[in-house]
This record gives C-alpha cells, structure tokens and sequence, in this order.
C-alpha cells in the first residue's frame, strides 16, 4: 500500500471507532447509574474480570480505578475458575468485562460469582447473553462492527469496553469529591506527580540565595551572581527586594558603558521583578516564566525574600 492508501485506511478506522463510541452515549440507561451508587456506596473492593483482550481492558480499569480514588482488584476469568475465586471478598463488587458474553470461563464463573451473593455487573456487548442474563446490571457497549476488515479482531469492541470503564471511574471520582490534592497523593512519582505536589519552597530550599544590596559595587554584584550559579541576585533593601540583576542586565551594561568602576547596584537593577510566592505550586512558577519569557523568578514569603527558581530547576525536576 501506498503511503497516501495507508493513511487513508488509518482515517477510515479511527472515524469507525469513534462513531462506535458516540453511539455509546445512547446505550447509556439506569443499569449503568445503579452501577455506579452500588460501587460508590459499597464497603468492599471492585473485581474486574475477563478473558482475552477484555482481560487487558480490565486491567487498564482497575488502574484508572485505583489511582482516582475506587480500590479495585484484577483477576483474570481463567484463573478464577482454577482457585483464584479466594480474591472475591463478601462486600465486594464483580464487574465482569466480556464482547459477547458466551464464552466458556464466563458461563462457569458467573454462576459462581451469584452464589457468592456478590453483586455482578456486565460489561458486554450482547445483553442477551448468558452474561447478560446473569449479572445485575448490564453496562451495554454494544458495537456494530470490529475495525478489523474480517470483523474478528477486538478493536472498536475493547475501545467501547475502555470507554464505558474511563465512564465509571470519572462518575465515581465526581462522587468521591476527588480533587487534585488526591490525586496527587496516588501519583507521588513521575513529571506527573510533581506537577502536583512539587512546590516552590521545594526548589529555593535546594538553592543558594544570591543577594545584594542598593549600594554593593558592581565587582561584588557580579562575584555574587557567579558563586551562586543561578544567573541572578536580588537587590535588597531593609529586607525587601526592590530590584534584581541578571545577567542579561550585565551583558547590556558592559555593552553601553565604558567606565563601569563606580557602579552599584542600584545603577543597573531591573526594578518591580516578577516575584512568585514561596508556597505557590511549581507548576504555577513555570507558566509564570513562561508568560513574561523570563528564566527566573524570585521567591517571596510572608513578602520577605526566599531565593530564586529558575528554569533549568523545572528542568531538572522534570516539570518541563
């Protein structure tokens, strides 16, 4: 195939796919906000299953689940039937995730799950199934077709099942009032987790806190930006920041200036410098850089001077 025949196939598939999930919009009905209040208000854990690809699906599910705030377990349909039932406790919640809801493992395991008195909620694309007949409430991600051209291979169906799983786990998270504070507890690692809970005291306690005041001489303003490696001091003046020099601000000064000898500080500060305060977020520090496409920022608390966050800190923190 050529390329342009390629891409043209990869369009066709993914308009397939997502008129799929359009259409599940209108498959949504009260089995799937019962689900929803029987998961949110139950003292035990939710159980995905499945076989297959709906296996893979589920355990994408009880990721999502997990990381927003709904305790949930994986445990494959197979396994289940060979011992892996001991994973179902009595309060627990079983969402079973199967496109047709016939297979083998699925017409052992849903009878046994209902002895168990465990509530059973289906995730299947045929509501007339044995599973379908079974569970408690059906979630319906009925399909029309696979974007497989020999309609076989799960490919629009596990995307529906994904879809109506991401469902769940956003409805429950509205429920649970989950904020980012919480999230940010279940996603301590990563760019992702320190987008989240790295703060800006995090940063200026780990730097120097270059400094100097309206009438140091030049010399030491630039021996003071050098030893502290940030490319910055601030100017201060009775404990307030009234200025701060870059070194951009030396680089203009030495280019418009032939005797430099007597300068002070005060001479060549950029006054009013964009502050930001100590225990902002250092997320918030980055968007700050960004918008006045500057590389430093000084840090405030309680109005009295912090130290310095520089980019090459966001960088190195991975926030960037």
């Amino acid at each position: 195939m050529e390329d342009v025949a390629i891409q043209s196939y990869a369009k066709e598939i993914i308009e397939l796919e997502s008129k799929a999930i359009e259409n599940l919009g209108r498959l949504i009905d009260t089995s799937f906000s019962d689900a929803v209040n029987i998961i949110y208000k139950s003292k035990g854990r939710v159980i995905i299953t499945g076989v297959g690809k709906s296996a893979i699906i589920a355990t994408k599910i009880v990721a999502t689940l997990n990381s927003t705030g709904t305790p949930a377990v994986y445990m494959h349909a197979a396994d289940a039937i060979h011992g892996d039932l001991g994973t179902i406790l009595r309060d627990d919640v079983v969402i079973c995730i199967s496109k047709s809801g016939n297979t083998p493992e699925i017409k052992v395991l849903a009878p046994l799950i209902k002895n168990f008195k465990n509530t059973l909620i289906a995730i299947t694309g045929n509501k007339d199934s044995f599973l379908g007949q079974q569970a408690d409430f059906v979630l319906n991600s009925f399909v029309e077709k696979e974007a497989c051209p020999n309609n076989l291979a799960p490919t629009t169906s596990t995307t529906a099942q994904l879809v109506i799983g991401d469902a769940l786990a956003v409805c429950l998270l509205k429920l649970r009032g989950f904020s980012s504070d919480d999230f940010a507890k279940f996603h301590p690692g990563g760019a992702l987790g320190k987008t989240l809970y790295l703060r800006v005291r995090d940063i200026t306690s780990q730097n120097m806190k270059p400094q100097v005041t309206l009438t140091t001489p030049l010399k030491d303003v630039i021996v003071e930006i050098s030893k502290n490696m940030l490319g910055v001091t601030a100017v201060i003046d009775q404990d307030e920041v009234v200025g701060i020099i870059t070194d951009g601000d030396l680089r203009r000064m030495l280019s418009s200036t032939e005797d430099f000898t007597k300068l002070k500080a005060k001479d060549i500060m950029s006054r009013n410098p964009k502050t930001i305060t100590n225990s902002a977020m250092a997320i918030d520090a980055l968007e700050l850089l960004e918008e006045n496409d500057i590389t430093q920022l000084i840090a405030l608390d309680s109005g009295k001077y912090a130290g310095v966050v520089h980019l090459h800190n966001l960088v190195k923190e991975g926030i960037i």
